[in-house]
């Protein structure tokens, strides 16, 4: 009879004289590393603008060793209990926070946003990914390391965690991180393995709502800048930014820029400009890019500020907002245009509802729903029009309105 994982205990450390009146910064680390050694030279900068704290994995920096194995979701769980005290000293209990953090950290970052998404104000996710990996080489790394320690991997990690002549030419730093690597706890580094091997949120991210910046490292092989491009593409409100040279612990490889990214990430608002590109994105991902490429071919100088004003408010204000999924948006969508009589747009929302997860069966019962509450012939009419769109292939994007 296998054991439940139980939450591990975690601890949060000042990397900074705390100031309570300046905004509250949570930094969590990557994978074999202390949270000092990793973000120590930032939060430096960092502590100019925020009152930053950061949290140590369970058996490393100056975090007890794990009793048993754990998940991310777990994990997270024990963040947020551990940053509770410095809230409550902040007169703030339950409150929220801006959130950085690297590997295993950004994957700790995306569970709090999906589990407890009022709790983050802002996040920046650094050299990670929604899946990192592949179970079989956690598993792998994590009997590795039970069998011969964190020693047994430190070689490897010299070789992943550093961009090219990193070593040579900050030797102190590299060899700080790894140091933390051989003091880590070897029975807790294998159940963050294993905890890594189980985590994959990818079909979730649509659900995160919080800005997310997506921080990449050129030359990063464990989650290369494509791992950030998902994310940053994924959540709502996203975007990316990739470092040249560094690798894959860019708090201590770029420590400047990454403290700089990071403080314009959260004093950021969003322009008309933001809700733009955010509803284009959008738009993009529901409708398709072939009907978007030919909706944008067709404006004119009639048309254009029409165009505008449909991607900012129909698509970058409502398609965006967090309190409902876009199945849900599709199936409402699908009743307002049946009973308007909007046809052209219903063609074109039918095919947008398959893309948004909506199954033919699930349409069809929509489609009976309205002959009851907006008429026979509107719903006669919208079947005819389903009947034609759902005989395309699924995914097939033919011309349509041009919204």
């Amino acid at each position: 009879m296998s054991r439940t994982p139980t939450p591990p205990a975690v601890a949060v450390t000042a990397l900074a004289a705390p100031d309570p009146n300046r905004p509250l910064l949570l930094l969590g680390p990557s994978l074999g590393t202390s949270a000092r050694a990793l973000w120590g030279a930032a939060a430096a900068r960092l502590a100019e603008r925020f009152h930053v704290v950061a949290w140590d994995l369970p058996g490393h920096g100056e975090s007890a060793p794990a009793a048993t194995g754990f998940t991310v979701a777990q994990l997270a769980e024990a963040v947020l209990a551990a940053v509770e005290p410095v809230l409550e000293a902040r007169r703030a209990p339950g409150g929220a926070f801006a959130y950085a953090g690297d590997s295993i950290g950004g994957a700790v970052g995306l569970q709090l946003m999906l589990d407890h998404p009022e709790r983050v104000t802002a996040a920046t996710l650094l050299c990670t990914g929604a899946r990192i990996g592949t179970p079989q080489a956690w598993a792998e790394r994590a009997a590795l390391v039970r069998e011969s320690g964190t020693d047994a991997v430190v070689e490897g990690s010299r070789g992943r965690w550093f961009g090219p002549g990193f070593t040579f030419r900050r030797p102190t730093v590299a060899e700080a991180l790894l140091d933390a690597l051989r003091v880590a706890d070897a029975d807790s580094y294998a159940w963050a393995c294993e905890a890594l091997a189980g985590f994959d949120v990818r079909a979730r991210l649509e659900r995160i709502a919080t800005p997310v910046l997506a921080v990449a490292g050129s030359d990063d092989e464990p989650t290369p800048p494509a791992s950030l491009r998902e994310i940053a593409v994924g959540v709502r409100d996203g975007w990316m930014v990739v470092l040249d040279g560094v690798a894959h612990l860019a708090p201590a490889e770029a420590p400047a820029e990454v403290a700089r990214l990071i403080a314009a990430h959260c004093d950021r608002a969003p322009t008309m400009d933001d809700v733009r590109v955010t509803g284009m994105r959008v738009r993009r991902a529901v409708l398709g890019d072939a009907h978007v490429d030919r909706a944008a071919a067709a404006t004119t100088d009639l048309t254009r500020e029409f165009q505008e004003l449909v991607t900012r408010y129909a698509w970058g204000t409502i398609w965006t907002r967090p309190g409902l999924d876009r199945r849900s948006r599709s199936l409402i969508t699908l009743t307002a245009l049946v009973a308007r009589g909007h046809h052209e747009e219903l063609a074109m929302h039918l095919r947008a509802a398959r893309t948004n997860g909506l199954t033919d069966d699930e349409i069809k019962e929509l489609l009976l729903q309205t002959a009851v509450y907006c008429g026979v012939p509107a719903a006669n009419t919208a079947f005819r029009i389903a009947q034609e769109i759902l005989a395309e292939p699924s995914g097939g994007n033919a011309p349509g309105d041009a919204r």
